[in-house]
């Protein structure tokens, strides 16, 4: 399944490193959820830093920003005071948050094959419905796009 621009956002209740964080709780606030692979690894934290520098200017657009992956809470926890993130990470480990938002990808690196998180972002609007989708998100410059997406709305 792959989530598209007009849906509504699937909802969610999921752990992260501060307690947890229900989706719909959030209705009335844009919500910028990005997806990434892996805690601490070197595209995904150039990722995390790009929107925690653009932190002020996500919020200022009374917006909220969202990272999830596989990994703990207690790895996001790490992750997050590593890089100061002001900003939740959320752990999807059994994987349905993915599977709901069609991010849960057969991949392939070297000639092998396997399943993992297709780096992806959705910007949804605060009655829920997804407004903007990025799939195979290339890291440099992509939360300069989000930023001026939400602008947009």
């Amino acid at each position: 399944m792959s989530l598209e621009v007009g849906q509504t956002a699937p909802d969610f209740t999921a752990a992260t490193d501060q307690g947890s964080i229900t989706l719909s709780g959030l209705r009335g606030k844009k919500i910028i959820i990005y997806f990434y692979p892996k805690d601490d690894t070197p595209g995904c934290t150039r990722e995390a830093c790009a929107f925690q520098e653009a932190e002020a200017d996500f919020s200022g657009a009374d917006a909220v920003v969202i990272g999830i992956s596989k990994d703990s809470a207690a790895s996001h926890g790490k992750f997050r005071e590593k890089y100061k993130l002001g900003f939740p990470l959320v752990s999807d480990g059994d994987g349905k948050i993915c599977e709901a938002y069609g991010v849960w990808v057969e991949k392939k690196n070297y000639g092998k094959t396997y399943m993992g998180i297709e780096r992806s972002t959705f910007l949804i609007d605060g009655s829920g419905v997804v407004r903007k989708v990025w799939r195979k998100v290339k890291v440099d410059g992509h939360a300069a796009k989000v930023l001026e997406a939400l602008r947009a709305l």
